[in-house]
């Protein structure tokens, strides 16, 4: 079965609350239903209807549930002459080179109020 196709111009038709899509990396979800259910309220779905959402979505960072939820709410994708670039997700938790350095200084943060806190417990009992 092949994935039914929509104009940006079309999903734009479909901004209140009667008729909600969305378009998320070019996917295209029709929120109508799930705008009572949603957590963050349904003015948060209504801001983005009839528009990409896209970065909205990425900001919010909605977990591994949430994008598993979506896939009901598919409709279809957007036609390839108005597709936009998907920019690349980055996972706070995934490992890179530049993320282990800033790993490394993190850590090396953390060791001179440590030592210093052992320091000050160390005179403290001497003392007393």
């Amino acid at each position: 079965m092949a994935t039914k196709q929509y104009t940006r111009e079309e999903v734009k038709k479909h901004n209140d609350n009667q008729s909600t899509w969305i378009v998320i990396h070019n996917n295209i979800y029709d929120v109508t239903p799930f705008l009572n259910e949603h957590p963050g309220g349904e003015e948060v779905l209504l801001e983005q209807a009839g528009r990409d959402g896209s970065e909205a979505f990425e900001d919010v960072g909605h977990s591994s549930d949430a994008r598993e939820l979506m896939v009901k709410y598919k409709i279809g994708e957007v036609v390839e002459s108005d597709r936009q670039p998907v920019k690349e997700k980055k996972n706070s938790w995934s490992s890179t080179s530049a993320d282990a350095s800033s790993n490394q200084s993190s850590l090396k943060s953390w060791i001179l109020p440590i030592a210093l806190g052992v320091l000050a417990t160390i005179i403290y009992r001497f003392y007393l």
